[in-house]
């Protein structure tokens, strides 16, 4: 997608051609968000989770010409109270030179336009909450924090720990791709 109103821009789905400037931008992401030393991913990974067999995530790539200056990157989730998918947003980034140019809001918007086609109840995401910036960005855009929520996180060593702690029989009806035969 070609935005008229910002010459030079385009939205696309990102290829595997895109997965070293995906990357790259994923890193400056962390870097912002003083994260960079929890990240693992690698082309090889990004690759298999955009393009593989079980493919679960999607991404738009944000171009200036031929210059990657953002990205988004999403997947459903489920709503048992709403009874329909959602979009989740796990990652939204214009690297900080082109931010204020209403590239994240086009972003937004093209998401916000793929959720309504695909009959999604909700879009939601999360926020550091020390990004000030964001949180004004995305309250101009009309969404609401959600502040009686709090993430939660099991990761590494306890999401080992508590796999293997307690045994429990598989599920009925499970599907073989998560160890039934």
């Amino acid at each position: 997608m070609v935005d008229e109103t910002m010459p030079g821009l385009s939205l696309r789905a990102v290829t595997a051609a895109d997965i070293p400037d995906l990357l790259a931008l994923i890193r400056e992401l962390a870097e912002f968000e003083r994260l960079l030393h929890e990240v693992v991913a690698t082309e090889a990974l990004l690759a298999e989770a955009l393009f593989g067999p079980d493919r679960n995530v999607e991404a738009i790539i944000a171009r200036q010409g031929e210059v990657p200056v953002g990205f988004a990157l999403w997947f459903h989730n489920f709503s048992t109270f709403v009874g329909r998918r959602g979009l989740y947003l796990e990652d939204l980034y214009i690297r900080p030179e082109y931010r204020g140019r209403g590239y994240g809001k086009a972003l937004l918007s093209l998401l916000a336009r793929l959720a309504v086609e695909r009959g999604c109840g909700r879009m939601e995401w999360a926020v550091l909450d020390w990004n000030v910036r964001a949180e004004g960005f995305y309250r101009g855009l009309g969404a609401e924090p959600k502040s009686e929520w709090s993430i939660f996180r099991l990761a590494g060593a306890a999401l080992e720990a508590l796999a293997t702690s307690n045994p429990a029989p598989a599920a009925k009806g499970q599907h073989a791709r998560q160890g039934d035969a």
